[in-house]
């Protein structure tokens, strides 16, 4: 990993950073021989520990903590103090004021599909990092590209974590037939091919598994076992032959709170038998149909249906499965995040090629009537309803999909997080501590406090007097390392 540079480097370059504007060429040299100059100094003259002074620290479960001292060892979190201990140390340690600043974990977005959009997907790392988004979670796609394009970005990047294909039925969804079809998904085969198929996928690159809507009973539950026996997490959608209730305890996150309203409906056991005759008669077209009609024909009856002592019985099966709402996503065409005032400024950050492309989209949606508000609103209320039977929430975005900008738009999910009942803590720790968990990873990533990998942010405003101060990034660093 190239060397970071250090708080003095980043002032110089931040001082001189001024010209860029006037004399390009002249402060691009500059700022080389400042790193040159410093470049002449080694991590190890310098010596690996960082002290970060006069900070206020917000741990997503313990809350803040004011104008304390967080000592950082060899890419570690060895010392959260107040600013009024000591800190013995024989080593020299290079410190770094933050003063009247906030310290939060590096965040996680735990939906995104790299290859989704092949003019993005070298820039995606990037625009993770530059949002603050230290680790994500890839949730579809070729694993043996995937897994290529994670050893080739060049750090710094995020912590990248695949699942490969969406695990899918005969009618692969997301076969590649189309450019809103990429090929995402694999035919998953039948419960005798399960292990086989999870054991390769793993022998590729894959940390976890992803199984999506088309997949039968018996496939999906044999699917569950061999990612079991491999300690392997695994990430699903309801698939449209079960119902949440019996598909979703047997995994560890749902995605999108999509199919959630079938299982709540007063008719549901009517809905699911329809559902599963069309899909048994189903012999010749495009999965992609298939499961949109479905979606179109029973998803507002299933929410007009509604049945609160139902929906009780169904979420209360859930409170080990990571929900992960996707409320940007489900949201998108209501409330046009497009049309917020800094999104043209952030989406001027994407390649020419996907600005144009977006731009078009952008047009398209501006022409077309009002999309109907059902499911975004179903979505926000089906949030409360999960926080008040102790149902876990994840933050994801599905970046980037629906014109969903990598890393800023993990920023419009934890504001409507809150907007979905949450407390701003409640959304941080959904973005850091939650993630973790889903990995199994609680006791070295996602809080302030010693043990934990040193990814964090560093932002201007506290977070939890109001979520939206997440954007008000002043550094990030990862692995103990200043990035950005």
């Amino acid at each position: 990993m190239p060397r970071q540079h250090t708080r003095t480097e980043l002032s110089l370059a931040h001082k001189y950073s001024g010209l860029m504007a006037h004399r390009p060429l002249k402060a691009v040299m500059l700022v080389l021989l400042i790193t040159l100059v410093f470049g002449a100094c080694s991590k190890s003259d310098e010596g690996n520990r960082l002290l970060i002074e006069n900070v206020n620290v917000v741990d997503p479960v313990s809350g803040l903590l004011e104008n304390q001292q967080v000592l950082i060892e060899n890419g570690v979190i060895t010392a959260v103090v107040g600013s009024e201990a000591a800190i013995a140390s024989e080593a020299k340690i290079e410190r770094f004021n933050a003063a009247e600043q906030y310290l939060v974990p590096g965040l996680w977005d735990m939906h995104v599909h790299f290859v989704y959009e092949p003019s993005l997907t070298d820039a995606m790392a990037d625009l993770f990092l530059d949002y603050g988004i230290t680790s994500v979670r890839d949730t579809g796609g070729d694993i043996e590209q995937l897994a290529q394009l994670r050893d080739r970005l060049p750090a710094p990047k995020p912590n990248i974590y695949l699942s490969g294909p969406l695990l899918d039925g005969r009618f692969v969804v997301y076969d590649g037939s189309d450019v809103t079809r990429p090929p995402l998904g694999t035919y998953a085969g039948n419960a005798s091919t399960a292990s086989e198929t999870v054991a390769a996928l793993q022998q590729a690159g894959a940390d976890f598994i992803k199984i999506y809507e088309l997949v039968q009973p018996a496939t999906y539950d044999a699917l569950v076992q061999a990612a079991r026996s491999r300690s392997m997490p695994i990430a699903s959608h309801v698939p449209l032959m079960m119902t949440a209730d019996t598909a979703g305890p047997n995994a560890d996150s749902m995605e999108h709170l999509r199919n959630l309203e079938l299982a709540c409906a007063a008719n549901w056991q009517e809905l699911l038998n329809t559902r599963q005759q069309r899909i048994r008669n189903f012999t010749e077209g495009l999965g992609y149909a298939l499961r949109a009609g479905l979606h179109q024909d029973q998803r507002l009856p299933a929410i007009a249906a509604y049945d609160e002592e139902r929906c009780n019985q169904v979420l209360d099966t859930l409170t080990n499965t990571i929900q992960v709402p996707t409320l940007r996503l489900n949201t998108g065409r209501h409330l046009r995040h497009f049309e917020r005032p800094d999104w043209p400024d952030a989406l001027a950050k994407l390649p020419e090629e996907t600005q144009r492309t977006w731009q078009a989209q952008v047009a398209l949606f501006s022409l077309a009537p009002a999309a109907d508000p059902t499911f975004a609103q179903w979505s926000l209320f089906l949030m409360q309803r999960l926080l008040q039977r102790g149902v876990p929430i994840g933050a994801g975005t599905d970046a980037p999909i629906g014109l969903a900008i990598p890393g800023y738009s993990l920023h419009t999910e934890l504001e409507l997080l809150v907007v979905g009942g949450m407390t701003a803590q409640q959304a941080l720790a959904a973005a850091t501590v939650t993630p973790a968990r889903f990995f199994n990873k609680e006791d070295s990533v996602g809080r302030i406090r010693p043990g934990m990998r040193a990814d964090l942010l560093l932002l201007a405003k506290n977070p939890l007097d109001d979520i939206k101060h997440t954007r008000g990034i002043k550094a990030v660093m990862l692995g103990g390392d200043w990035v950005r």
